[in-house]
């Protein structure tokens, strides 16, 4: 145990201890290098002296340390010093998961669901870096203060799963998947199953399996059913339920084959509560696992064999007897007598009399159904032949000279698209592959719209998807915060905007102005999957502390002007009508060469030229955020780290004709923060979000004008407060979309 004072690698200074584990203790630590708390996990000292652990453990939390996002605790540096070996990672203050469940009893299922995005979000990140985190239980979740939650302890897990460490120390089993606790190999889909479970948890306030000792908690993961959800919580929704099963499937094969899959149920499950659209592969409850123990196993290879040859010879004769021969196909009768003469001794007439009745009943059953069949039209008074021969008349008939439907194709394997095809008297042809955001191997367009008429035979084109496409992060050094995001977002990706003071040289001047790209994550060159989140981090310039200069931005354009105003953390933007052109800063606030806290408000006034401004146009602004730019579902803002960017309600799914215009009432909690409102419908299957509102003072009751997705009827709002700095979820609506008229 260390003692208040100690220095590690003459950096870290241990302030006090947080907390135990089965492996390591936690302390809160100044790192006087960079003028930061951080936590100081050390391993104790019986893991210590394996040499063949401590090897394995660096290298993966080396390879944690390689992970930056939202929803991970980030690891800064791992070392030893003087056989103390430790990790440092990211302060986080507030409770685990684990915690908030015992505090809760169960959670909301909006809260839970929430958090299980979050988390999910997190080990979907780790996954696409080859990270599996292999111990996802409550106790590695950390919800913080602000309402962040964060996984921690990557790559922990796989260096001690790799040593005889016991099971107390490895943590629970509670939520080990089938494949862990068989000790067999795990990956992605084991972090789901784990995922799954502490899902069953939030929303139940228990685990599924339980027991006295590890090993019956092991065993009932291997072989019994889990009780369903619902059961302890009847209010679940439908949709969510499926998802937790689905995690939960022993066999890997029947889980989500991707951390990205689940994270699109669960938000499809905002929006559809009870929807049927998670497809489950039913189990055989006859066909369970069983684990046969040591004992168990030496009983049967000392059991001596029960059945002789003898035996099973006439168990085989016995069974070939059972194929009844037709009495007029004398060819095989003398064959067919030889054989069974053994079995005739022990059934003798009764076997005669069970034939005879099974001829008698199929005769009286094909009788049955010709007069019925008759009766009702299906059949003619002509030969069967005849009958088929209209049949196919008919169906030639029904194509000839007439229509066809083109079925849809999309999201079809090429094997299902021809079978629809002919179904449809229609043929398909290939006409190339394209990335998509369809499985690899999938079709993700056709040349002609579903349920289009044609001339029946006619080819449809299609395309088969070579799965997400890849992205390169391109250099951004030299360019402008908002510049970059525009650059970055054109190419699909997730932009989290952060604002951090640059470092200096050695005459005390700023390595990076204020307003350019400080860094970014993954850094360039780096290749990503389109859609993939990027942290953008924009510089400060200097940290003069509360006595900075506010330049003059009065005649610049907006984006000019947030570019110069780099420094300060907080800019409010409103519109006025104006002589001036359009989008010029007219007015600012403080004054210019007035001397201002950075980290405090500032206001400039944007022209809206000679229309009036916008009815929401008053807006917050970071450095980085352009005009007309969408901040990402799941990016945040803060005082001093992520900073989201605007959207005005008018330029959500902008001229669709689908408008909205019910009113949000005041939400349970609210204390007259700033305000985000987020829109998240059901567009063809997959969840889509807009940003209505972001940073916004509003009066409550609030009355929606807003455009929703063409055809889409419905959507779900979430509603968001600034507290200190991060926003905060109070509560969600669900709207409803007309077609203008």
């Amino acid at each position: 145990m260390l003692k208040t004072g100690m220095i590690i690698a003459e950096r870290y200074e241990i302030v006090g201890k947080i907390g135990t584990g089965g492996m390591a203790d936690v302390y809160k630590a100044m790192d006087h290098k960079l003028n930061r708390f951080v936590a100081v996990k050390v391993l104790k000292p019986e893991f210590r002296e394996d040499t063949t652990f401590i090897k394995k453990f660096r290298s993966e939390a080396q390879a944690a340390a390689g992970l930056t996002h939202p929803n991970i605790v980030n690891v800064f540096d791992v070392g030893d010093d003087g056989g103390v070996y430790y990790i440092v990672m990211e302060l986080i203050e507030g409770i685990t998961l684990k915690e908030y469940i015992s505090k809760k009893g169960k959670l909301s299922i909006k809260e839970a669901t929430s958090i299980a995005i979050q988390v999910s979000m997190g080990l979907e990140a780790a996954h696409s870096h080859g990270i599996v985190h292999r111990d996802v239980k409550p106790q590695n979740i950390i919800i913080s203060t602000d309402g962040k939650v964060k996984v921690t302890d990557f790559g922990i897990a796989r260096a001690a799963s790799s040593n005889t460490i016991s099971s107390n120390v490895m943590g629970s089993v509670h939520y080990s998947s089938p494949e862990q606790v068989r000790g067999g190999y795990s990956d992605e889909k084991s972090d789901i199953y784990s995922l799954g479970i502490t899902l069953y948890e939030m929303v139940t306030g228990r685990v599924p399996f339980d027991g006295d000792t590890t090993v019956a908690i092991a065993i009932k993961h291997l072989q019994e059913e889990m009780v369903p959800p619902s059961v302890y919580t009847p209010d679940l929704p439908y949709s969510l339920e499926q998802i937790i099963l689905k995690c939960t499937q022993k066999s890997v094969d029947r889980r989500y084959s991707r951390m990205e899959d689940v994270i699109a149920d669960l938000k499809h499950s905002l929006i559809d509560p009870q929807g049927d659209f998670v497809r489950l592969t039913t189990v055989d409850n006859d066909a369970k696992t069983v684990v046969i123990s040591e004992e168990e196993l030496g009983e049967i290879k000392h059991t001596p064999k029960q059945i002789t040859k003898p035996e099973i010879t006439a168990l085989e004769e016995e069974k070939y007897d059972d194929n009844d021969y037709d009495d007029a196909e004398e060819e095989y009768r003398p064959r067919s007598e030889h054989r069974s003469g053994k079995k005739k001794k022990h059934h003798g007439s009764g076997r005669g009399l069970t034939i005879a009745a099974l001829i008698g009943g199929a005769v009286l059953l094909i009788v049955l159904v010709v007069v019925l069949g008759r009766a009702a039209g299906l059949f003619g008074t002509g030969s069967s032949g005849a009958a088929d021969s209209s049949k196919a008349e008919a169906k030639q008939e029904s194509a000839a000279d007439g229509l066809a439907t083109v079925p849809d194709l999309v999201g079809k394997t090429e094997e299902e698209a021809k079978t629809l095809a002919n179904d449809a008297h229609l043929g398909v042809q290939m006409a190339g592959e394209e990335a998509s955001d369809q499985e690899k191997g999938r079709i993700s367009r056709q040349e002609t719209a579903a349920g289009t008429q044609v001339e029946a035979n006619t080819t449809v084109k299609y395309w088969v998807s070579t799965g997400t496409a890849q992205v390169t992060i391109p250099d951004l050094d030299g360019r402008t915060g908002i510049d970059a995001q525009q650059t970055l977002e054109d190419l699909g990706l997730q932009v989290n905007v952060q604002k951090e003071y640059s470092d200096t040289d050695d005459n005390g001047y700023a390595l990076v102005d204020p307003g350019y790209v400080y860094n970014v994550e993954p850094a360039a060159g780096t290749s990503v999957q389109a859609g993939s989140s990027v942290t953008l981090t924009v510089s400060r310039g200097v940290d003069y502390g509360d006595n900075a200069e506010v330049p003059s931005v009065v005649g610049m354009t907006k984006d000019d002007a947030l570019t110069t105003l780099g420094k300060f953390i907080d800019i409010q933007i409103t519109e006025q009508q104006s002589t001036e052109a359009a989008g010029t800063v007219i007015a600012q606030d403080p004054e210019a060469y007035a001397a201002a806290d950075p980290d405090q408000p500032i206001s400039i006034t944007i022209s809206s030229g000679d229309k009036a401004p916008s009815t929401d146009s008053a807006a917050s602004a970071d450095s980085t955020a352009s005009a007309d730019s969408t901040a990402s579902t799941d990016s945040t803002a803060s005082a001093d780290s992520t900073v989201s960017t605007t959207t005005s309600t008018a330029d959500v799914n902008a001229n669709t004709g689908w408008k909205c215009t019910q009113t949000l009432d005041t939400p349970s909690g609210y204390n007259g923060g700033a305000i985000r409102l987020e829109l998240i419908q059901d567009v063809n299957g997959e969840p889509k979000a807009s940003t209505i509102i972001d940073g916004q003072n509003i009066s409550f009751p609030y009355q929606l004008d807003i455009s929703g997705a063409e055809g889409v009827t419905s959507g779900t709002i979430y509603l968001y407060e600034e507290v200190d700095g991060d926003y905060q979820q109070l509560g969600t609506y669900t709207v409803t979309f007309k077609k203008a008229e």
